[in-house]
Protein backbone atom coordinates (compact mmCIF):
# COMPACT_ATOMS: atom_id res chain seq x y z
CA UNK A 1 0.00 0.00 0.00
CA UNK A 2 1.20 3.53 -0.74
CA UNK A 3 2.98 5.27 2.12
CA UNK A 4 1.08 8.49 1.37
CA UNK A 5 -2.28 6.70 1.50
CA UNK A 6 -3.30 8.00 -1.94
CA UNK A 7 -6.01 5.97 -3.73
CA UNK A 8 -7.05 6.19 -7.36
CA UNK A 9 -10.87 6.52 -7.23
CA UNK A 10 -11.44 6.28 -11.00
CA UNK A 11 -13.44 3.08 -10.52
CA UNK A 12 -15.75 4.75 -8.01
CA UNK A 13 -16.30 7.74 -10.28
CA UNK A 14 -17.25 5.43 -13.13
CA UNK A 15 -19.62 3.55 -10.79
CA UNK A 16 -17.98 0.25 -11.76
CA UNK A 17 -19.72 -2.83 -10.36
CA UNK A 18 -17.76 -6.06 -9.79
CA UNK A 19 -18.62 -9.62 -8.80
CA UNK A 20 -17.03 -11.37 -5.82
CA UNK A 21 -16.78 -15.10 -6.65
CA UNK A 22 -15.53 -17.70 -4.18
CA UNK A 23 -14.12 -20.83 -5.83
CA UNK A 24 -14.09 -23.72 -3.34
CA UNK A 25 -11.91 -26.73 -4.16
CA UNK A 26 -10.93 -28.68 -1.04
CA UNK A 27 -9.54 -31.84 -2.65
CA UNK A 28 -5.85 -32.62 -2.69
CA UNK A 29 -4.15 -31.77 -5.92
CA UNK A 30 -2.90 -35.35 -6.17
CA UNK A 31 -6.45 -36.65 -6.07
CA UNK A 32 -7.91 -34.15 -8.50
CA UNK A 33 -5.23 -35.12 -11.02
CA UNK A 34 -5.79 -38.88 -10.85
CA UNK A 35 -4.43 -40.68 -13.88
CA UNK A 36 -5.89 -43.76 -15.49
CA UNK A 37 -3.74 -46.22 -13.53
CA UNK A 38 -4.58 -48.48 -10.63
CA UNK A 39 -7.83 -49.54 -9.05
CA UNK A 40 -8.64 -46.11 -7.61
CA UNK A 41 -8.53 -44.45 -11.02
CA UNK A 42 -11.03 -46.90 -12.49
CA UNK A 43 -13.60 -46.40 -9.72
CA UNK A 44 -13.22 -42.70 -8.89
CA UNK A 45 -12.88 -39.70 -11.19
CA UNK A 46 -12.21 -36.08 -10.38
CA UNK A 47 -15.44 -34.02 -10.36
CA UNK A 48 -16.26 -32.08 -13.51
CA UNK A 49 -19.54 -30.41 -12.44
CA UNK A 50 -19.27 -27.29 -10.29
CA UNK A 51 -22.57 -25.48 -9.64
CA UNK A 52 -22.47 -21.69 -9.57
CA UNK A 53 -24.51 -20.39 -6.62
CA UNK A 54 -25.59 -16.74 -6.54
CA UNK A 55 -25.65 -14.84 -3.25
CA UNK A 56 -26.73 -11.33 -2.33
CA UNK A 57 -24.38 -8.76 -0.91
CA UNK A 58 -26.69 -8.52 2.10
CA UNK A 59 -26.34 -4.87 2.99
CA UNK A 60 -22.55 -5.04 3.14
CA UNK A 61 -20.33 -2.51 1.41
CA UNK A 62 -17.53 -4.43 -0.28
CA UNK A 63 -14.94 -3.05 -2.65
CA UNK A 64 -12.09 -4.38 -4.77
CA UNK A 65 -8.68 -2.67 -4.71
CA UNK A 66 -5.56 -3.29 -6.76
CA UNK A 67 -1.95 -2.32 -6.13
CA UNK A 68 0.41 -1.51 -8.98
CA UNK A 69 4.13 -2.27 -9.16
CA UNK A 70 4.76 1.32 -8.07
CA UNK A 71 2.70 0.69 -4.90
CA UNK A 72 -0.14 2.83 -6.17
CA UNK A 73 -3.54 1.77 -4.79
CA UNK A 74 -6.63 1.94 -6.98
CA UNK A 75 -10.31 1.28 -6.37
CA UNK A 76 -11.51 -0.99 -9.17
CA UNK A 77 -15.14 -1.08 -8.20
CA UNK A 78 -17.82 -1.89 -5.63
CA UNK A 79 -19.10 -5.45 -5.17
CA UNK A 80 -22.65 -5.69 -6.53
CA UNK A 81 -22.98 -9.48 -6.62
CA UNK A 82 -21.56 -12.44 -4.70
CA UNK A 83 -21.32 -16.03 -5.94
CA UNK A 84 -19.74 -19.35 -4.99
CA UNK A 85 -18.45 -22.15 -7.18
CA UNK A 86 -17.97 -25.58 -5.61
CA UNK A 87 -17.98 -29.24 -6.78
CA UNK A 88 -21.38 -30.89 -7.02
CA UNK A 89 -22.11 -33.22 -4.11
CA UNK A 90 -22.52 -36.56 -5.87
CA UNK A 91 -21.71 -40.19 -5.17
CA UNK A 92 -18.47 -39.87 -7.13
CA UNK A 93 -17.51 -36.72 -5.20
CA UNK A 94 -18.15 -38.43 -1.84
CA UNK A 95 -16.00 -41.40 -2.91
CA UNK A 96 -13.23 -38.98 -3.73
CA UNK A 97 -13.56 -37.30 -0.33
CA UNK A 98 -13.35 -40.68 1.42
CA UNK A 99 -10.28 -41.48 -0.64
CA UNK A 100 -8.75 -38.18 0.47
CA UNK A 101 -9.36 -39.07 4.13
CA UNK A 102 -7.82 -42.53 3.65
CA UNK A 103 -4.73 -41.05 1.99
CA UNK A 104 -4.22 -38.45 4.74
CA UNK A 105 -4.60 -41.04 7.52
CA UNK A 106 -2.00 -43.44 6.15
CA UNK A 107 1.02 -43.82 8.45
CA UNK A 108 4.32 -42.44 7.20
CA UNK A 109 6.05 -45.76 7.82
CA UNK A 110 4.66 -49.14 6.87
CA UNK A 111 5.74 -52.66 7.74
CA UNK A 112 5.92 -55.19 4.94
CA UNK A 113 6.18 -58.97 5.09
CA UNK A 114 8.93 -60.35 2.89
CA UNK A 115 8.24 -63.27 0.58
CA UNK A 116 11.72 -64.73 1.08
CA UNK A 117 14.56 -64.45 3.53
CA UNK A 118 17.17 -61.77 3.06
CA UNK A 119 20.35 -63.41 1.83
CA UNK A 120 22.62 -60.36 1.94
CA UNK A 121 25.06 -60.56 4.82
CA UNK A 122 25.82 -57.40 6.75
CA UNK A 123 28.91 -57.32 8.92
CA UNK A 124 28.78 -55.09 12.00
CA UNK A 125 31.09 -52.10 11.98
CA UNK A 126 33.98 -52.35 14.42
CA UNK A 127 33.46 -50.33 17.57
CA UNK A 128 34.90 -46.84 17.23
CA UNK A 129 37.91 -45.98 19.35
CA UNK A 130 36.11 -43.20 21.22
CA UNK A 131 33.38 -45.65 22.24
CA UNK A 132 36.02 -48.07 23.54
CA UNK A 133 37.69 -45.33 25.57
CA UNK A 134 34.36 -44.12 26.93
CA UNK A 135 33.34 -47.64 27.99
CA UNK A 136 36.73 -48.19 29.60
CA UNK A 137 36.42 -44.98 31.56
CA UNK A 138 32.90 -45.90 32.68
CA UNK A 139 34.08 -49.31 33.87
CA UNK A 140 36.93 -47.75 35.80
CA UNK A 141 34.80 -45.16 37.53
CA UNK A 142 31.65 -47.25 37.65
CA UNK A 143 28.27 -45.67 38.16
CA UNK A 144 29.33 -43.88 41.32
CA UNK A 145 27.22 -41.12 42.80
CA UNK A 146 29.02 -38.27 44.49
CA UNK A 147 28.85 -38.58 48.25
CA UNK A 148 28.77 -35.62 50.63
CA UNK A 149 32.18 -33.93 50.81
CA UNK A 150 32.46 -34.34 54.58
CA UNK A 151 31.69 -38.04 54.25
CA UNK A 152 34.48 -38.41 51.68
CA UNK A 153 36.88 -36.47 53.94
CA UNK A 154 36.12 -38.82 56.82
CA UNK A 155 36.94 -41.83 54.65
CA UNK A 156 40.18 -40.23 53.46
CA UNK A 157 41.35 -39.28 56.95
CA UNK A 158 40.53 -42.77 58.15
CA UNK A 159 42.59 -44.28 55.32
CA UNK A 160 45.56 -41.97 55.88
CA UNK A 161 45.59 -42.91 59.57
CA UNK A 162 46.65 -46.38 58.42
CA UNK A 163 49.11 -45.46 55.67
CA UNK A 164 50.93 -42.30 54.71
CA UNK A 165 50.94 -42.76 50.93
CA UNK A 166 48.19 -43.84 48.50
CA UNK A 167 47.90 -43.84 44.74
CA UNK A 168 44.68 -42.50 43.28
CA UNK A 169 43.42 -45.93 42.24
CA UNK A 170 43.51 -47.22 45.80
CA UNK A 171 41.71 -44.12 47.07
CA UNK A 172 39.01 -44.57 44.43
CA UNK A 173 38.52 -48.16 45.59
CA UNK A 174 38.29 -47.03 49.22
CA UNK A 175 35.92 -44.07 48.76
CA UNK A 176 33.95 -45.36 45.72
CA UNK A 177 33.97 -41.82 44.30
CA UNK A 178 34.57 -40.54 40.75
CA UNK A 179 38.21 -39.72 40.07
CA UNK A 180 37.59 -36.07 39.18
CA UNK A 181 35.52 -35.41 42.30
CA UNK A 182 38.04 -37.23 44.52
CA UNK A 183 40.98 -35.21 43.17
CA UNK A 184 39.11 -31.96 43.88
CA UNK A 185 38.84 -32.93 47.55
CA UNK A 186 42.42 -34.24 47.75
CA UNK A 187 43.79 -30.90 46.55
CA UNK A 188 42.32 -29.27 49.67
CA UNK A 189 43.95 -31.65 52.16
CA UNK A 190 46.74 -33.49 50.37
CA UNK A 191 49.99 -33.22 48.47
CA UNK A 192 50.70 -35.06 45.23
CA UNK A 193 54.24 -36.39 44.97
CA UNK A 194 55.64 -35.96 41.47
CA UNK A 195 59.15 -37.31 42.22
CA UNK A 196 61.13 -39.29 44.75
CA UNK A 197 60.52 -42.69 46.31
CA UNK A 198 56.75 -42.16 46.55
CA UNK A 199 56.27 -40.70 43.08
CA UNK A 200 52.65 -40.52 41.79
CA UNK A 201 51.12 -40.93 45.25
CA UNK A 202 49.10 -38.72 47.56
CA UNK A 203 49.80 -37.88 51.18
CA UNK A 204 48.17 -35.50 53.65
CA UNK A 205 49.38 -31.98 54.21
CA UNK A 206 51.46 -31.71 57.42
CA UNK A 207 48.65 -30.03 59.33
CA UNK A 208 46.30 -32.97 58.68
CA UNK A 209 48.70 -35.84 59.38
CA UNK A 210 47.90 -38.20 62.23
CA UNK A 211 49.08 -41.78 61.85
CA UNK A 212 48.49 -44.80 64.02
CA UNK A 213 51.41 -45.60 66.35
CA UNK A 214 54.79 -44.62 64.96
CA UNK A 215 54.05 -45.61 61.33
CA UNK A 216 55.25 -43.05 58.76
CA UNK A 217 55.18 -45.07 55.57
CA UNK A 218 53.95 -48.30 53.98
Amino acid sequence: MSDKGEVDLTGAKQNTGVWLVKVSFTLNEELTNIQDTGEKATTVKAPRDHPFTMQSVGGQTLAVFTESSSDKLALEGVVVQRAECRPAVSENYMKLKRLQIEESSKPVRLSQQLDKAVTTNYKPVANHIYNVEYDKKKKEEGKRARADKQQVLDMLFSAFEKHQYYNIKDLVDITKQPVTYLKEILRDIGVYNVKGTHKNTWELMPEYRHYQGEEKSD
